[in-house]
């Protein structure tokens, strides 16, 4: 048996960019996706904090230290530019592995830039 677990959050960036007319997604900047072991094309849970509003897409990679947050297609429509989201990822992983496994949150600074520091 297979359960789904938190593998990944980039928490607390700033929409920087909404774009209805591109098809959906979520461009994020390359470097937040590294760090947070996050890979072009995965499956995302966006929770716009702003207005409580709850969603999933899929990512497509961005300027490395640009600190692009762009929501894209109707997702565009769940957030204003300036909103703080947080961003999650889940993995399928047997119950032993579940047991052991250290998911990864990143905290990046009001423009979006890792912080050194953590």
């Amino acid at each position: 048996m297979l359960i789904q677990v938190f593998k990944s959050k980039i928490h607390r960036v700033r929409v920087t960019q909404a774009d209805l007319n591109y098809m959906g997604s979520i461009t994020i900047d390359e470097e937040l996706l590294e760090a947070a072991n996050i890979v072009e094309g995965e499956r995302v849970q966006v929770v716009n904090n702003n207005n409580g509003a709850r969603f999933e897409t899929y990512v497509i990679r961005g300027e490395r230290g640009s600190g692009v947050i762009c929501l894209n297609g109707a997702a565009a429509r769940l957030v204003q530019v300036g909103d703080i989201i947080i961003i999650i990822s889940y993995a399928f992983m047997t119950p032993e592995e579940a047991r052991t496994f250290r998911p990864i949150t990143i905290f990046p600074d009001e423009n979006n830039r890792l912080n050194k520091n953590t």
